[in-house]
């Protein structure tokens, strides 16, 4: 006990130490001759006449010690584009471990290099490259730090954006194996990114090494406990950069052929389609891009997962089409995943899933010094089978960064137009939003919105105030949100509606000695508490759990839940099955089991079990993963719920598996089966595809969807989109 006390105040000590220290300089090497591409750095003459970073500092397993294999990481330049390599040393390189091999797979658990570029030095945002010894291409765009991602009941909360992983651009990454283990050797042209012209330029730098065998994770500029390479506010710098315009105008035409059949028609026969459309992209400047798109098509995009729903609130399914992903950040505004007020998914996508022809639209984004503006138009077609009229969309979002002070504020305009002729066929939301840093630690945020719809008159207002710490393994949030009876932002998304919220949250991570077979405890408990406007409750929810982490990287996670659900109106949770409308105070356990994803066959399951609207709910979720070398990789996931209330049982089953095969990691095979017994479903989604630059390229995809056993839609489509760079 007493070496675990010990081992906190050493590091509650580095922690304070970080908050204060200064954090590490770099000088950039501007260079007239390229290296070449093919990730051997080792004999590279251009790589060796540039000086190398080698201090890397653990923060797992053994915080701030020195990184257990040495790593040697260079940065250099010309006009046209930026170089960056690292050779990872290994002294075990059989032990090399990769766990997908697909543009954008995960790279936790795995042998990986990643690294993040703030390019206005601003503190706030910034482009993350990565990959793994495979030559995997990952990027990702981060507003906020990181902040802002909605993810099932845990939210972090977010003036503007999140870590934006769709962002996919056009760059190039080699990599090389060798006796001294790997190396990376990265090609990102300047226009590509977005950055401030002049001469002796600062950007924040930061990466990390991943290292499987151990479990490793190591910085440049380490980061405390619970806080990752997305926060930008502790990267370090590099200086001495003479950057001037690239110039950038990209055109992406695409093709698209597809035979569909409506199996419920009367009469069953197969739809062919030719169409055609095209995407532009022009930098107006280094840091203002104009992006425009014609007949906009999504065909490629996976589909949604399935979820049953056994509340009486909205279920949130996330975007997944690209076009609206690059620059999300910039646009979003609120609270995302429950109080969204600008929800992309609105545009295009019917109330009912209906796809909704995009005739296409425009979009301006960037920086004009420390001020990000973003402008977007889109224009949607009528589907007079289902009532739906055309309608124009617009979004304006500004946002004003305080440099150095993780500080802001911005306001946001979102409306909805019909084109149809009707006067009072509109909705518009507004908002100014903000947030003030105190240093690194601790912020303070929120947000005030009204709504404008035709007939409603009162509690069309929506506002959220709250405050946040992270620093020394301590995670304290708390917050309080209002959404009024008639808040009504038809372009964006609410979980619930007319409610109060509540919340609280103190999270600790204990690291644990070096000798001990522990990783870390994090202990934490919550609080979540929903009133309507008449001061009722809807809802409560208590949460005490401690997590027990291993050094393998084997986890459980214990908890308990005290509920409460207050239910005004009684609904139907079930075909026949009715809950009354009453207060209902329930206990349940919870019990989490996650064993080493790094490993070629890993597991994890969630179990709630307890009190469920006055009777019983046994509910059993778990995913497997399986991997079959750096090719294939495939996940099993299964969801039971067993009810039992005084109205009648029930049971609920989903079950999908995702299986991909990555021939290259540009040439992949993946699908998505699904089933849901409530709906009685069976899905399948199946896409080949063959990529080139920015995620382009050829696309074959073939749905088929059965309802009751019997066949609903069958579609065959074929898609190739070609990105040429004109400037």
């Amino acid at each position: 006990m007493n070496q675990r006390i010990s081992t906190t105040l050493v590091l509650l000590a580095l922690s304070l130490t970080l908050a204060g220290q200064d954090r590490p300089t770099w000088p950039s090497t501007q260079i007239e001759m390229a290296p070449v591409i093919d990730g051997n750095i080792i004999d590279d003459a251009v790589w060796q006449t540039i000086p190398a970073i080698t201090d890397l500092q653990q923060q797992r397993p053994n915080y701030a010690q020195p990184v257990s294999e040495p790593t040697e990481v260079r940065v250099a330049y010309d006009a046209k584009n930026l170089y960056i390599s690292a050779v990872c040393f290994d002294q075990e390189p059989d032990k090399l471990v990769v766990n997908d091999n697909r543009r954008d797979g995960s790279l936790e658990n795995t042998d990986a290099f990643i690294f993040i570029i703030d390019t206005y030095h601003d503190r706030q945002n910034g482009f993350v490259f990565g990959t793994n010894s495979s030559g995997l291409e990952y990027d990702a765009q981060v507003d906020n730090e990181g902040q802002g991602n909605f993810s099932g009941n845990r939210q972090q909360r977010g003036v503007i954006g999140g870590f934006n992983l769709n962002w996919d651009a056009s760059w190039e990454v080699q990599t090389d194996r060798g006796d001294y283990g790997w190396s990376a050797e990265f090609k990102i042209p300047l226009k590509t990114i977005r950055f401030r012209l002049g001469d002796d330029i600062t950007w924040g730098f930061n990466f990390q090494r991943i290292i499987s065998k151990t479990n490793e994770v190591a910085f440049w500029s380490l980061v405390p406990l619970t806080i990752e390479l997305r926060r930008i506010s502790l990267a370090g710098t590099l200086t001495g950069l003479n950057l001037k315009n690239p110039g950038n105008l990209k055109l992406i035409p695409y093709v698209l052929t597809s035979l569909d059949n409506d199996h419920t028609m009367p009469q069953e026969n197969y739809r062919g389609k030719l169409d055609a459309g095209l995407d532009v992209k022009f930098s107006v400047t280094p840091s203002m891009t104009l992006d425009l798109t014609y007949n906009t098509d999504f065909a490629q995009v996976e589909v949604d997962e399935q979820q049953v729903n056994l509340d009486r609130f909205n279920l949130f399914f996330p975007e997944k089409r690209p076009f609206f992903l690059e620059n999300a950040g910039l646009f979003s505004v609120g609270a995302p995943g429950e109080i969204d007020l600008f929800f992309s998914r609105k545009i295009g996508i019917g109330d009912d899933g209906q796809q909704v022809p995009i005739i296409g639209g425009a979009r301006v984004s960037g920086k004009l010094n420390n001020t990000s503006v973003g402008l977007l138009n889109m224009y949607t077609d009528e589907l007079s089978e289902f009532g739906i009229e055309r309608n124009a969309f617009t979004v304006a979002r500004v946002n004003h960064e305080f440099r150095g002070t993780r500080s802001s504020l911005g306001g946001a305009f979102i409306n909805r137009a019909g084109l149809g002729g009707l006067a009072d066929d509109f909705n518009s939301t507004f908002a100014i939003d903000g947030k003030y840093g105190f240093g690194p630690k601790a912020q303070i945020e929120g947000f005030v919105a009204r709504s404008q719809t035709p007939g409603i008159d009162e509690g069309q207002h929506a506002y959220q105030i709250s405050t946040g710490y992270n620093w020394g393994g301590w995670l304290l949030n708390a917050g309080y949100s209002e959404v009024g009876k008639g808040f009504n932002p038809e372009v964006g998304f609410l979980l619930r509606d007319d409610f109060r919220k509540a919340e609280v949250l103190v999270f600790k991570t204990l690291r644990a000695s070096e000798e001990s077979k522990m990783l870390e405890n994090r202990p934490h408990i919550s609080y979540r508490g929903y009133w309507n406007s008449a001061g009722f409750q809807e809802t409560g929810f208590l949460h005490i759990d401690n997590h027990w982490v291993w050094k393998s990287l084997f986890e459980i996670h214990t908890g308990i839940n005290f509920t409460k659900e207050g239910v005004t109106k009684a609904f139907e949770i079930s075909e026949g099955i009715v809950v009354p409308a009453a207060t209902y105070d329930h206990l349940e356990s919870q019990i989490v089991i996650i064993t080493n994803p790094s490993k070629p066959i890993s597991f994890n399951s969630r179990h709630v079990n307890g009190g469920f609207f006055g009777g019983k709910r046994y509910s059993q979720s778990g995913t497997l993963s399986v991997r079959l070398g750096d090719k294939f990789t495939s996940e099993w996931r299964y969801t039971h719920n067993d009810i039992r209330l005084d109205a009648g049982d029930f049971t609920t089953d989903i079950f999908g598996t995702r299986l991909s095969y990555a021939f290259t990691p540009s040439i992949f095979l993946q699908s998505l089966i699904q089933y849901n017994s409530v709906s009685e479903t069976f899905a399948i989604n199946a896409r080949f595809g063959w990529l080139q630059q920015s995620n382009t390229g050829l696309f074959v995809v073939f749905n088929h969807g059965r309802v009751d056993g019997l066949p609903q839609s069958t579609s065959f489509i074929v898609k190739f989109s070609k990105l040429f760079d004109v400037l």
